[in-house]
C-alpha cells in the first residue's frame, strides 16, 4: 500500500510539472501557438466583478467574430521586468491570439504595479488604428481608468475599438483628417439660441432708433418722391470675363509616419511579428 501511495504521489508531481511547462506563459520565443489559448479578457489584477468581467467577456467575443478581429484586454499586477509595450507584443503573440494569417487584432494592458497601459495591434489592427486613432481613443476613457472607474472605462473603450471597426470596414479607416467628430454638449444648444436671439435683437434695435423721422404710410407709392425717377436710355455692356483654374488636390496614402503624417508607426516583437500601438500611464 505504501509503495502505490508514493506512487501516485510521484504520477501526480509529474503531471503538475507537465501542465506548468505546457502554460502559456511557458512557451519560448519562436513557438506562436496556431489556435488561441486563453479568453479575450484576462483579469489578472481582479478589477472587475464577476458580472463586470462576464458582460465584457461577452462583448469582446461579440465584437471580435463579427469584425474578424481578436479584441483582447488584460489587467496584471506585474510587467515582470518587461516595458507595457513588449509585454502587450508577447501575451497576444504567444498566448494564440490573431484572426487569420495576419494575426489581425488589439490588445489593451492595464498594469497595476508602476500604472502602466499598453495597446499593441496586429494584422489589420495596425491599419484600423493608427497612431492619430488610438490617441483619439485614449483621451476619450482613459480617465475613468484613472478614477478606478474600470468596467466604465472599459466599456467605453469597445464602444471606440467597435467604432473604428465598423469605419474600417468601410475602406476609410479613422485617421488624421479623418476623425470621428465629437458631439457637442447639451447646453450649447439653449446657449446658442438665447444669444442669437439677443444678438438679433439688438441689431433691429439699433435700426429702429435711427428710423425716428420715418412716418408710416397709407400705400406703397407714397413712399416714392413724384418723379423722382427718369430712364433715359438702356443699355446692355460686355465688360470683361475671367476664368481662374485651380489643381484638384490628390489623395495620398501614408503607412508608418506617425500620428501627425498618419499611418501607424511599427516595430517587432520578440517572435518577430510586427506590431503597431501605443503606451503610457494613467
Amino acid at each position: 500500500m505504501k509503495k502505490i501511495f508514493i506512487s501516485k504521489i510521484a504520477l501526480l508531481l509529474i503531471c503538475l510539472v507537465s501542465i506548468v511547462l505546457l502554460l502559456p506563459e511557458n512557451i519560448s520565443a519562436g513557438q506562436i501557438p496556431e489556435e488561441r489559448l486563453l479568453p479575450r479578457l484576462i483579469d489578472g489584477a481582479d478589477l472587475l466583478t464577476d458580472s463586470e468581467e462576464a458582460k465584457l467577456l461577452e462583448r469582446l467575443d461579440e465584437i471580435s467574430e463579427k469584425y474578424q478581429t481578436d479584441v483582447v484586454i488584460v489587467t496584471n499586477y506585474s510587467l515582470e521586468g518587461k516595458t507595457s509595450t513588449a509585454y502587450a507584443d508577447d501575451f497576444f503573440d504567444y498566448n494564440g491570439y490573431g484572426f487569420g494569417e495576419n494575426a489581425d487584432g488589439i490588445l489593451f494592458l492595464l498594469s497595476m504595479e508602476e500604472r502602466d497601459w499598453a495597446i499593441s495591434t496586429t494584422g489589420s489592427g495596425i491599419q484600423t488604428f493608427t497612431d492619430a486613432g488610438l490617441e483619439y481613443i485614449v483621451d476619450e476613457f482613459i480617465s475613468d481608468i484613472s478614477d478606478a472607474k474600470y468596467a466604465q472605462g472599459l466599456n467605453k473603450y469597445l464602444d471606440l475599438v467597435e467604432k473604428f471597426l465598423k469605419q474600417a470596414a468601410t475602406g476609410k479607416p479613422y485617421d488624421v483628417g479623418n476623425m470621428p467628430k465629437k458631439p457637442l454638449a447639451w447646453y450649447f444648444l439653449p446657449i446658442t439660441l438665447v444669444g442669437g436671439m439677443l444678438i438679433s435683437y439688438m441689431i433691429v434695435s439699433g435700426m429702429k432708433s435711427k428710423l425716428k423721422t420715418v412716418k408710416r404710410q397709407a400705400a406703397a407709392d407714397d413712399y416714392v418722391r413724384h418723379e423722382s425717377f427718369r430712364l433715359n436710355d438702356r443699355r446692355d455692356l460686355y465688360l470683361y470675363s475671367h476664368v481662374s483654374r485651380t489643381a484638384r488636390p490628390t489623395e495620398s496614402s501614408s503607412s508608418g509616419g506617425g500620428s501627425r503624417s498618419g499611418g501607424s508607426r511599427t516595430h517587432s516583437s520578440s517572435s518577430g511579428r510586427s506590431h503597431g500601438g501605443s503606451r503610457g500611464k494613467f
